[in-house]
């Protein structure tokens, strides 16, 4: 089974080799039939500590590496 891939945006990496991600997702009311924007924040692990606040990363679905990390920062293809 292939592992989910999201895109978000870094708001906190005052953690060491961990950056918390907010991912924003879109979707029509079904109901009111109107787009509503929904975000969630992600503990991801990331090795180098190479990413700052404001940075866009892809994160991964990865084997627990802690309490709260679940995911993994995807490195960047050169």
């Amino acid at each position: 089974m292939p592992k989910r891939v999201l895109q978000g945006v870094v708001v906190s990496d005052k953690q060491a080799k961990t950056v918390v991600v907010k991912v924003e997702r879109t979707f029509l009311h079904p109901l009111l039939r109107k787009t509503v924007r929904r975000s969630k924040k992600y503990h991801a692990h990331d090795e180098a500590n190479a990413k700052k606040v404001g940075d866009k990363v892809l994160i991964q679905e990865c084997a627990p590496k802690s309490k709260l990390k679940r995911w993994e920062v995807v490195p960047e293809q050169a």
